[in-house]
């Protein structure tokens, strides 16, 4: 078992100043075997490229801050409090719009696929 406390990621203390970071939190060594999950700290004006996977869906717990998620060519305003599905192969991206940290928490299905990150150049 891992218990995830929000609070703990809200305020978590950027090790990275001025950029963004974006570790895993659930991974094999936690004993997940068909789960993965990160914790994004994106900084103003940042943002991770717009992009699908080819295998996997996602949650994603918006926890602080504010922004923009594209997701197939669409713009949503997103918030702390919000909670995205994210299904197979559907193009997103995030983007902190905001002058202060966007944070969030994602948890993903882990196929067993080696590269799944497909960045969209269209």
């Amino acid at each position: 078992m891992k218990m995830y406390r929000i609070e703990d990621y809200v305020n978590l203390e950027n090790p990275t100043p001025g950029d963004s970071h974006r570790p895993e939190i659930l991974t094999a060594e936690h004993n997940a075997i068909n789960l993965g999950g990160m914790f994004g700290l994106l900084v103003p004006g940042s943002q991770v490229p717009y992009h699908y996977h080819q295998n996997r869906e996602s949650v994603i717990i918006f926890i602080s801050g504010q922004g923009l998620e594209i997701i197939e060519g669409e713009e949503y305003a997103i918030k702390a409090g919000d909670v995205l599905f994210i299904p197979v192969k559907e193009k997103h991206m995030t983007i902190n719009s905001s002058d202060k940290d966007l944070r969030y928490l994602e948890f993903f299905t882990c196929p067993p696929v080696t590269a799944d990150f497909c960045e969209v150049t269209e």
